[in-house]
């Protein structure tokens, strides 16, 4: 068995953004060499997740739209008052909602491609930027 590490490098321009990362991924598995087995992605940030889902911007809208209802950025949370002691920090709401969505994902590898479905793509989700974001990536097979 063989294990390949990679980081990619992501780069958000909102403070609430979804980015598709699945062709910086694949290229990343392609150098890999192996051909079976997983890929596991890791998104190091309390502040972001990452998730499988449709590759449509309207759809991701609807995400984000969704997440701002479910978790308001502005609800009065605790660690915006404490945070460090820096006025102005507002985002117990993305810390809130990494730990609804997670951290990682991990996707079969079967002849060198990622077994997505058909709609099926790698995004990014950023909840507290813009920032530069790193995603540790993982194949492991042969």
């Amino acid at each position: 068995m063989e294990v390949y590490r990679d980081e990619l490098s992501v780069r958000t321009s909102k403070r609430l953004e979804i980015l598709d990362i699945t062709d910086q991924v694949k290229e990343s598995i392609s150098r890999s060499g192996i051909l079976e087995g997983f890929v596991i992605l890791w998104e190091p940030h309390t502040t972001a997740t990452i998730a499988v889902n449709e590759g449509d911007p309207e759809l991701w809208q609807d995400i984000l739209d969704t997440f701002t209802r479910l978790v308001p950025i502005d609800r009065g949370y605790r660690h915006n008052a404490k945070y460090r002691g820096i006025p102005g920090e507002q985002n117990a709401h993305a810390h809130i909602l990494n730990c609804l969505c997670g951290p990682s994902i991990s996707i079969p590898l079967v002849e060198g491609r990622l077994t997505l479905g058909t709609w099926q793509r790698i995004l990014f989700i950023e909840l507290d930027g813009p920032r530069s974001r790193r995603v540790f990536l993982q194949v492991v097979g042969e």
